[in-house]
Parts: structure tokens; C-alpha cells; sequence
């Protein structure tokens, strides 16, 4: 039940406590940490687009529409200028899915706010504007093609083979070459790939499995291809510092590798590929270059499901648009102009 009496909270208070609210849930289990990390960021944004001295409660569907179009022309500060995409006007804007995401921040927000007395009616009842995702081929593709991934796997093995000196502790081939092979042929999320720890690699009946922790809790065991197995015992015995940290990716200083380094160790390996089967790449790209080459090899679908940690087989969806030439060959092979088959 709704309190009596409304608090008339601003914006920037209620947020507050929201936040605080979210990160409680995520020390006790209720929340995962990186989906409270969301929330609290998309948050800390509706703060800044609606107004911090704002009475949360004054806002009315209109003021929550202006808020979300805002977000959709203005980058996050997650990423540089460069690499969000173009809209209509010539400006940056968020993609369809981080627009949604930002929405359901906003909305867990105010569904919150009314059970706390903050405000009467929840705005977003009256908000119209939504972002969808129009089918058909995305004018850039998030997944590598093939030449381009087998290019980035292929500098990730040579430099794996190399046999640098100095100090064992400063030497970070092995660990890059890791990372990358995970990433590329595995897919896990980045918050999943340095939250690793050693222990959590096994081996079964000769076959090396990671036991990922994922989202909301799940576990899901993923066997590893042979050369990506390879990549990890020689990493484990030649390039990771002999450190107390459980962590499986460790930085030169023998400190868990933090989520904004991983980008970095993708592009210096990228530096290694040739130009023209180079293209820039973001680690959630290579999540997406796993589940279209596994989609497109056929791979059973239930399959990659598991093995990218999807709770539902429709998530998939997102995938299928990027399959490469995956329209050619339907056509190609279009039932219609089929010759009949003789009949008898």
C-alpha cells in the first residue's frame, strides 16, 4: 500500500536513496552486481537530462518523454563521440537497445517512488515515447566477419607463441592472446570474463570446462575448442604472476584486471592484424561475432544459447540479423523456382 501522506522528494534525493536501495540488493544476491551497476549509472543520467532540484513528483509523462529523447541524442559517456551512432540530425545518439535499457531503469525507478510515497501517479503511464528496432540488416554490423575474426584469432595465437623476456610478471602476450581467444570463440560477457577466477576452469574426461558465473545468479558450464584450452594451460604455467589473487586475468601489478582494460588488450591486438582484415571491435562485438559464426555454421540453437548464457532461445533474434549472407542463400535456394520433382 501507498504511504498516506506524499513526500515531496527531488529528484536527485529520490534517486539517492534508489541507489543505495540497489546496491543493498546487490550485496545480499537479490541483484546481480552489474545489473545494479546499470541501474545505478542510467540513474545517475536521469538525474543530470530531468534536473536534480526537480520534485520527482511534478514530472508528468510529457517531462519523462523529454527526458528519454534526450537520452537518445546524447551519448552516456560510456563511449567516445566516435563510436555511437549517427542520427538523422548528424549527432550522436544511443542505440535502440541501450534507449530500452535506459527505459527500464527509469521505470524501476518510479515503480519504486510509488510504493515509497514519492510521487501519486507513475508517469511512466502516460510516457509514449519507446524505442524499437526496426527487423532487416543493421547498417554496421556489431559481429567481425569471418576473415576478420579468424585475422584478430590468428594474431591472438602468434603472439601466444612468442617467447618474450624480462620479467615474467611484465610479460602480457599470454594474457592478451587469453582474452581474446575467450572472447572471440566463447563469448562470455566482459563482466563474466573478469570476474573469472583459476578455479573455476576444471577438467572432465580430458575435456577443460569453464564454469561461468552469469547473470541473475546462473551458472552455466562451457567446454573449451582444444586451441583456446592450449592458450590457457601455457598461460597458467609460463604467463600469469605467481600472486595470491585468485583472479584468473591479473594487470602487471598483479590486481584483478578491471572491466575498462579489456578494450585496450583487444586493441593491441588488433594492431597485429593485417589492415585489411582489421576492423575496430568492442568486447560485447566479439560476443556477437561467437553467436552469428556458431548461428551460421548451423549450431544447434539451443546450443549457443547455453553457451552465451541466454535464459530464453528468442534472444537470439538479436543475432540472426547479422549472419553473414544468410539472405543469399535463402534466395538462392528459394523453393519457388525449385525444379519439380517427376512425378511416379
Amino acid at each position: 500500500m501507498r504511504p498516506a501522506e506524499l513526500d515531496r522528494v527531488p529528484v536527485a534525493e529520490a534517486a539517492d536513496r534508489y541507489v543505495e536501495l540497489v546496491r543493498a540488493k546487490s550485496l545480499t544476491g537479490a541483484l546481480s552486481r552489474s545489473t545494479a551497476e546499470v541501474y545505478a549509472r542510467d540513474v545517475v543520467t536521469f538525474v543530470a537530462l530531468a534536473g536534480a532540484g526537480v520534485v520527482l513528483d511534478d514530472l508528468t509523462g510529457e517531462d519523462v518523454d523529454a527526458v528519454l529523447l534526450a537520452f537518445a541524442r546524447k551519448p552516456d559517456g560510456r563511449r567516445s563521440g566516435g563510436s555511437d551512432r549517427v542520427g538523422v540530425a548528424g549527432g550522436a545518439s544511443q542505440s535502440p537497445s541501450s534507449q530500452a535499457r535506459f527505459r527500464r531503469s527509469v521505470s524501476a525507478l518510479f515503480k519504486h517512488a510509488v510504493l515509497m510515497g514519492w510521487v501519486q501517479v507513475d508517469p511512466m503511464a502516460a510516457s509514449t515515447v519507446s524505442a524499437r528496432e526496426r527487423g532487416g540488416l543493421r547498417p554496421e554490423r556489431r559481429a567481425l566477419t569471418r576473415e576478420q575474426a579468424q585475422g584478430l584469432i590468428g594474431a591472438a595465437r602468434s603472439m601466444g607463441e612468442e617467447r618474450g623476456g624480462g620479467r615474467r610478471d611484465q610479460r602480457m602476450e599470454l594474457r592478451d592472446a587469453l582474452i581474446v581467444l575467450l572472447l572471440s570463440t566463447m563469448g562470455p560477457r566482459v563482466s563474466e570474463l573478469v570476474r573469472a577466477n583459476v578455479e573455476d576452469f576444471y577438467t572432465n574426461d580430458g575435456v577443460r570446462y569453464w564454469r561461468i558465473f552469469g547473470k541473475g545468479g546462473r551458472t552455466r558450464d562451457v567446454p573449451l575448442p582444444r586451441d583456446v584450452a592450449v592458450a590457457l594451460d601455457d598461460y597458467l604455467a609460463r604467463g600469469r604472476a605467481a600472486v595470491p589473487d585468485k583472479a584468473l586475468l591479473l594487470s602487471w601489478r598483479g590486481r584483478r584486471l578491471a572491466r575498462g582494460d579489456v578494450q585496450g588488450v583487444i586493441d593491441r591486438v588488433q594492431a597485429r592484424v593485417d589492415p585489411e582484415r582489421r576492423r575496430s571491435v568492442t568486447p560485447h562485438g566479439l560476443r556477437h561475432t561467437t553467436a552469428t559464426h556458431l548461428l551460421a555454421d548451423a549450431v544447434d540453437m539451443d546450443a549457443v544459447r547455453r553457451v552465451l548464457g541466454h535464459s530464453d532461445l528468442s534472444t537470439l533474434g538479436r543475432y540472426r540479423d547479422e549472419l553473414p549472407g544468410e539472405l543469399e542463400v535463402a534466395m538462392r535456394a528459394h523453393p519457388l523456382l525449385r525444379e519439380p520433382r517427376p512425378s511416379g
